[in-house]
């Protein structure tokens, strides 16, 4: 290769590099403003302020705020299951521990002593999902994908006598996450954790006790 080719390839390179690292910084930044005021409070050019891009910059890489958001709640389940997955996969603790351990974390990141109180895909579920097909889609492969996540923890419990053998571990699991939904809306309502302790309690000391 001439060292003008190899010009060429650094300098494509170089810009596909800093093509990514702007969308990137686009929905970090669309993921902390919509964690914080919403989905309809949350305008593209407060995006563009918080990510310091000019508006050329947003639509080069997304068509619409729409398609943005899908991106931003793609973003949002990628960090929230890295999470899941340190909890959730410790081998040296008994799985229905793992899994109250796992949602007595989700309330110190969700609960009223946290920053930003609530869960992306619950809020933007009320907001927008009857109106948007393509956020609807993008919220319901999150949750099933979550559900399925939680179910493989209970089909270990299952599996080593915690639960019952006639324990349907995908449908325990989205009455579960649903649950845990209700509660955090619950939770924002009253500006209280109650609700969330509720939760625990009665998921962990009755339902799978």
């Amino acid at each position: 290769m001439s060292s003008k080719e190899k010009a060429a390839s650094k300098n494509s390179l170089d810009t596909k590099t800093a093509s990514k690292s702007t969308r990137d910084h686009l929905i970090d930044a669309g993921l902390d403003l919509m964690r914080k005021h919403g989905y309809g409070a949350t305008g593209l050019q407060e995006i563009l302020n918080a990510a310091g891009v000019p508006k050329g910059s947003f639509y080069h890489h997304f068509r619409s705020k729409e398609e943005f958001t899908g991106a931003v709640v793609e973003r949002y389940y990628t960090l929230a299951m890295e999470h899941a997955q340190k909890v959730l996969g410790n081998a040296h603790q008994a799985p229905l521990r793992r899994l109250r351990r796992y949602f007595e974390e989700l309330i110190q990141v969700a609960g009223q002593s946290s920053p930003i109180r609530g869960c992306l895909l619950g809020s933007l579920s009320l907001e927008v999902a009857e109106a948007s097909p393509l956020l609807q889609s993008c919220l319901t492969l999150s949750f099933t994908q979550w559900q399925a996540v939680v179910a493989s923890v209970l089909r270990e419990a299952m599996e080593r006598g915690d639960l019952p053998k006639t324990t349907k571990p995908d449908s325990l699991a989205g009455f579960v996450l649903n649950s845990w939904e209700g509660s955090l809306l619950r939770s924002q309502a009253d500006r209280s954790d109650a609700p969330l302790k509720d939760f625990l309690r009665f998921v962990f000391e009755a339902l799978l006790a």
